[in-house]
This record gives structure tokens, sequence and C-alpha cells, in this order.
């Protein structure tokens, strides 16, 4: 009978390091967002801004699933930052965001469709970030 051979032990970082990292992320990328309200305006800013939500939302799915792979991680916040920017034609988002500034932050008011290439860039650079420092870990 011949012995089966281990696999060998995952390299890939524990849950509990990977969430910590990605609320690293999380707050780099608000300070990021920050920077670039008080030093940009106009188009420069609020295209930025628009990818940087997407890349804050790539961070708090990796923080709720840490050991998600990057694609599916840059998906699920390119589908949920499409999804906030769709509802902004029903004119709900816009209904709230009148009424409270978290909801004005995170869902919007306005529909305005160049924001959809712009969350696609976030999804790309947070996407090829987290591949990157995935295959660095291991």
């Amino acid at each position: 009978m011949r012995l089966r051979e281990r696999p060998p032990a995952s390299t890939a970082p524990s849950a509990p390091t990977a969430r910590a990292v990605a609320a690293v992320a999380a707050v780099v990328t608000v300070a990021a967002g920050l920077a670039v309200r008080a030093g940009a305006d106009g188009a420069f800013a609020k295209y930025a801004g628009s990818a940087l939500y997407t890349v804050l939302l790539c961070t708090l799915v990796a923080c709720c699933a840490p050991r998600a792979r990057p694609a599916v991680v840059a998906a699920t916040a390119l589908g949920l930052s499409w999804a906030v920017e769709f509802a902004q034609l029903t004119g709900v988002p816009a209904e709230l965001s009148a009424h409270s500034t978290a909801a004005r932050l995170v869902l919007g008011s306005t529909f305005n469709a160049p924001d959809l290439l712009w969350y696609a860039v976030g999804a790309a650079a947070a996407w090829s970030v987290h591949a990157g420092t995935t295959r660095l870990r291991r």
C-alpha cells in the first residue's frame, strides 16, 4: 500500500491577516479619496472619486470574504457599484441623499453614465493590486 503524500502547507495568509490587510487598504483608500477631494477639483476629482468608490468596495468585500480570489472580489465590487449607479435612475437614492449625508456619500443622487467606466477602472486597479499582493505572499 502506498502512502499518500501530504499536500504542501498553504502559504496563503490566514483570514484574520487578510482581513487586517483589507481593513488597512480601506483606510488608505478613504485617505486617498479625501486627498483627491482636498487637492483637486473638476472632472479629475469626480472620476477619481468614482474609481476610488469601487476600490473601497473591493477592500470591504475582501474584508468580508478574505479568501475570495481577487477577480471575484473585483467583480463583486464592480457589480455593487453599477447597481448603486443604476439605482440612481429610480430617484430613491436622491430622496435618501436629501435627508442624509451618509446616504449621499454611499448612494449618490444622480445617474452619470461615465461613472460606469470609472468604476471598472477602479475595479481593475484594485484587482491588479490584490492579485499582485496575493502572488507576493505565496
